[in-house]
């Protein structure tokens, strides 16, 4: 049966009067409207009748009450091809609805304003929206129920090519997109009412798109969310599998923990070198790059300031798999993309989320805890120091350097550095000396000498072999939480060799 009639009730009016014109003009539908809706389709010239006059019910209560009516719901909710619901309506006079459009409160951009009132967000919350949205969609086998503007043009295909109704596909999909606003709508409110209740927790997103695979090529994978708000892919034909959107996480977060400009390399989320300079962006490279020689091939690069010609020229000499910046210059832009290099954006909307939870599935559920986002610990390091030596003013600029880092290295997480370069890194080893020993190794391989330099340990060594190893290879200088049973030994060691070390009260471990 042809649509003949349309409820329309919208806080969002874009393209509202274009779609009930085509809906009146060609196909002959009556419009029922409230409030503002109303007035806006009657000042482009359309004729509609007030859902107060259709039900015969005046508005009440500052507007609180003007859709929850039995005469809207039962025009929803009536099955057409059930006898005694229609025996009932006809006894009710109450005609069909066969097409709803709305769209909520804007609850959830109330609440997001600095400075609203509990009164203010309580009065943004949609009651008669989401009823009729829910009848219409529990109804989807005779209503069709449009919830987004960016929907409208597809209902005028499907009335354009089905005589003036819609099928039941069709109605299907737009149902199942109003429950899940309605949903996420709920989740909002909820979350705000309750923002300091811990006892219970859901999420629901929008389904952006599937990934090109999983770890593996035989495992699917898909992103939801808003992803693109936040990381704009600039280039490249390749689609992002999982493991490069957590490696784009990874490098963002590691390159915003520094202010100089700063460049770094990343592979499997561990940095496998970083480097700051503020002569320009192109020396950072190179002391990232001397870092691990071996590692950036295919790996992610980051930087905290616009991408240029001089630092594209040699980025481009080695295949890397992903590029991070939050501007490129055209000439750079040039040169990897002639390369085929894949280069992402990221935009200014990072930072506002760089706090938000960790979420983690797990059997049975999921675990939630709170981003490790700050830099903790760097404060008066000159009142932490444990060993009898103090540490110079260069060594204590190289352990703010390192202490940024290695908190973004997998743990057992070790970073051997000067202040404004990394020179070794260990990650994700079993026992931290032997993270020290992976960072040695690795600083050997790329003819890079420790003596001078600042170790930084992402949690405390449990006794002093690990320190001894870095003293044997050149520190001297250790920046670390402490906490152990076995501190005094450390520091002992640490006495013995004539190194300095502060015990910074904090632990950045990553798991």
């Amino acid at each position: 049966m042809a649509i003949k009639r349309a409820l329309l009730s919208v806080s969002d009016k874009a393209g509202l009067v274009d779609f009930a014109t085509t809906l009146q003009n060609e196909y002959n539908v009556e419009l029922l409207s409230t409030g503002g809706t109303a007035r806006t389709l009657r000042e482009a010239g359309l004729e509609v009748i007030d859902v107060s006059t259709f039900t015969g019910a005046p508005e009440l209560f500052d507007g609180r009450v003007k859709t929850l009516h039995p005469k809207v719901h039962g025009g929803l909710l009536q099955m057409r091809d059930n006898e005694v619901h229609q025996q009932q309506a006809e006894e009710n006079s109450i005609p069909t609805i066969d097409l709803v459009i709305v769209n909520l409160y804007p609850f959830e951009e109330t609440v997001a304003k600095e400075g609203t009132t509990l009164a203010e967000a309580i009065e943004k919350i949609d009651i008669g929206g989401p009823s009729m949205l829910r009848s219409s969609a529990k109804n989807h086998a005779a209503v069709t129920v449009v919830e987004d503007p960016a929907d409208y043009d597809r209902v005028l295909s499907e009335m354009a090519a089905n005589d003036g109704d819609t099928t039941l596909e069709f109605r299907q999909q737009l149902a199942l997109k109003v429950f899940r606003r309605t949903a996420a709508y709920d989740k909002a409110i909820s979350e705000y009412l309750g923002q300091d209740d811990t006892s219970s927790f859901s999420v629901t997103l929008p389904l952006e798109k599937e990934l090109r695979n999983g770890d593996n090529p035989h495992q699917k994978s898909f992103l939801y969310g808003n992803f693109n708000d936040y990381f704009t892919k600039l280039t490249g034909k390749k689609e992002f599998s999982y493991t490069n959107i957590l490696d784009i996480e990874a490098a963002a977060d590691l390159v915003s923990e520094f202010r100089s400009p700063t460049l770094a390399i990343l592979k499997h989320t561990n940095p496998c070198g970083v480097g700051t300079s503020t002569e320009s962006l192109r020396e950072a490279w190179d002391k990232a790059f001397e870092t691990d020689r071996q590692a950036p091939f295919g790996g992610v690069i980051v930087m905290n300031r616009p991408l240029d010609e001089a630092t594209a020229r040699v980025i481009s000499e080695i295949f890397t798999d992903i590029i991070i910046a939050p501007e490129y210059t055209p000439e750079a832009m040039a040169i990897l993309k002639k390369k085929g290099r894949r280069m992402i954006r990221m935009n200014p909307q990072w930072e506002d989320i760089r706090k938000e939870p960790v979420v983690r599935s797990i059997p049975g559920g999921v675990v939630v805890m709170d981003k490790d986002h700050e830099v903790m610990g760097l404060d008066n390091l000159e009142e932490k120091v444990v060993t009898e030596r103090v540490p110079t003013k260069e060594e204590l600029e190289a352990m703010r350097f390192n202490w940024r880092v290695v908190k973004n290295v997998k743990s057992n997480a070790i970073c051997f550095g000067t202040n404004d370069r990394t020179l070794g890194i260990g990650a994700g080893q079993m026992s931290r000396v032997d993270s020290v020993r992976v960072a040695v190794m690795k600083a050997q391989i790329s003819n890079l000498s420790l003596e001078g330099s600042v170790i930084a340990s992402d949690a405390f060594f449990p006794f002093a072999d690990g320190l001894q190893a870095a003293i044997d290879a050149g520190a001297t200088a250790c920046i670390q939480p402490g906490g152990s049973n076995n501190d005094q030994e450390v520091i002992d060691a640490a006495n013995a060799a004539g190194i300095a070390m502060v015990f910074t009260g904090h632990r950045h471990f990553r798991h």
